[in-house]
């Protein structure tokens, strides 16, 4: 037996089972390897990372959910249809501007307490209070004040909306407006923490599918189904237990022995390769990240990229053929290389019209004023280093040749959310995806002058306000278009961020795996996840 097998068994052990159990009790436990696990349980905690967004979805419950469909064969949610989930059902005012929400009358929390519309009025609340990502979350819906959200009896919630937004109704599916157990959570907050936000950065106080059995931050999270859930089918699993295993060689390992059954963190060289693997036990599923991208992002309040001239230099620099060869492996959607100019649709991601030319690059950066180039810090995100790091070199390669000597700096993944909040950083490679699928809200998190938290270039622009803020409550197609492709143009023409790619989604899992399905916050979603 394996030495990873062992360690499974000695992790089950652990959760109770005994050894005669052992090949039940690995049916029913999903192992997952990757790379990063959450840094904190708290979704509302300050630079909490994408996988605590995992740890939401399964350990707490939201009001909808989102229904499915199936595309080329690929299980996607579906933005355009909410379903129930903690509220069996729900009633808009016929002026538009309410919601009311009934909500399930068995529901319970973790610990037995039953669920209300006052744990549902808190949890939104404190979904405001927190600042930063959540408030921002919020308001991208124009839910925005407490005022707006009443308790109007144990088993009635309502939301009062400021405007009619297309946002408001899907932006509570999203993991941010999670349902918090006020009791609980009441019971560990303090004068100084009202809302107990050190409490729940380590603890779970939700009602979700799955409980947190344990946590050992940097190595391990594991799941215990939580057999009273109600706001769906009960999950076949009955735990997960996702691991940490930092060597990418080993992740690979494993899941190619068997002794692991997912991973969806791993080199896209490596993905390329299992891909094209035609025989064996592995299913590779593959997904374009809808409304997001890779891009190389640069702070405008500073010199030298202050000068639009400089960020237009890099754009020609960028070795854009190179990273998608050297960095993504052909494993996502170029943006580079367009036709100059004006964009012709509304789509978003779009392909902009620059690739690399750097006689171009030089005499932009000549007439920036910096014909001999200069010295600056490039960062990027370790937890995302099998991509980022690689683009990072090659960029740094690139840049030297204009003269511009870039020192790489290594943010651990931990610490990457927390420093892209200071938003100091010169020039820094990221990925961001906007969860719901509308290019106004990628804009509106990204752009905006109103400073929201990934606006980590600190842009600013009365004219993309204008535009984004008119295609949030547009309800004519055509000028609607036209204010996309208008924010869009701008962008291209500003570029405090240079589009590089749009990512996808890679999973690698054992051919027993079944119950996979791509989520806009591309966690996987357990709750639908079985072994055969």
């Amino acid at each position: 037996m394996s030495m990873w097998k062992h360690a499974l068994l000695g992790a089950l052990a652990a959760l109770g089972i005994v050894t005669a159990q052992a090949q039940d009790a690995r049916k029913e436990t999903l192992l997952v390897v990757n790379e990063t696990g959450p840094n904190s349980l708290d979704i509302h905690a300050v630079g909490a990372n994408r996988p605590s967004y995992g740890v939401a979805w399964l350990a707490y419950d939201r009001l909808m959910s989102f229904g499915r469909k199936t595309v080329n064969g690929v299980a996607y949610y579906d933005y355009t249809r909410l379903t129930p989930e903690l509220a069996e059902s729900w009633e808009i005012a016929k002026d538009g501007m309410s919601v009311t929400f009934k909500l399930r009358r068995d529901a319970k929390f973790h610990d037995g307490t039953p669920v209300t519309a006052a744990d549902v009025k808190w949890s939104y609340d404190r979904a405001l209070a927190m600042g930063g990502f959540p408030q921002f979350q919020m308001m991208a819906g124009s839910l925005e004040k407490p005022e707006q959200f009443e308790a109007v009896d144990t088993h009635t919630f309502r939301v009062k909306f400021l405007k009619k937004d297309k946002l408001s109704m899907p932006d509570m599916a999203v993991p941010v407006p999670s349902i918090y157990n006020a009791t609980l959570a009441k019971k560990n907050a303090t004068a100084q923490d009202p809302w107990a936000a050190a409490w729940l950065k380590n603890n779970t106080a939700g009602g979700g599918a799955f409980k947190v059995a344990s946590w050992k931050p940097g190595q391990e999270i594991v799941y215990e189904r939580f057999d009273d859930w109600k706001s769906g089918p009960l999950p076949k699993l009955k735990r997960v237990i996702q691991r940490e295993v930092p060597s990418a060689g080993t992740r690979r390992a494993l899941i190619e022995r068997g002794d692991a059954d997912m991973s969806f963190e791993m080199p896209p060289k490596d993905f390329a390769l299992l891909s094209q693997e035609k025989t064996g036990n592995l299913l590779v599923k593959s997904t374009p990240v809808e409304n997001a991208l890779w891009y190389i992002g640069m702070n405008v309040n500073n010199p030298p990229f202050n000068n639009v001239k400089v960020r237009q230099a890099i754009a020609y620099a960028v070795p854009y053929e190179k990273m998608f060869t050297r960095a993504f492996y052909g494993r996502a959607i170029k943006l580079w290389g367009g036709k100059p100019g004006p964009v012709a649709t509304a789509a978003w991601p779009a392909t902009h019209g620059y690739s690399t030319d750097m006689a171009k690059a030089k005499a932009l950066l000549a007439e920036a004023g910096y014909p001999n180039g200069f010295e600056t810090t490039l960062s990027f995100d370790l937890g995302q280093g099998t991509v980022s790091e690689p683009m990072a070199v090659l960029l740094q390669e690139s840049l030297a040749e204009l003269g511009i000597k870039a020192t790489i700096n290594k943010v651990p993944g931990a610490n990457w959310r927390a420093q892209m909040l200071k938003k100091d950083m010169p020039i820094f490679i990221n990925r961001f995806g906007g969860w719901l699928n509308y290019p106004e809200y990628f804009f509106f998190w990204n752009f905006h002058s109103s400073d929201p938290v990934f606006n980590t270039s600190s842009y600013k622009n009365p004219k993309m306000d204008a535009l984004i803020e008119k295609a949030r409550y547009e309800t004519d197609p055509k000028k609607y278009e036209a204010e996309v492709k208008g924010f869009i143009d701008l962008l291209h023409a500003d570029l405090p961020r240079i589009p590089v790619a749009q990512p996808v989604m890679d999973v690698v899992m054992g051919k027993h795996i079944s119950g996979y399905q791509y989520w806009f916050h591309i966690q996987p979603d357990y709750r639908l996840i079985e072994k055969q």
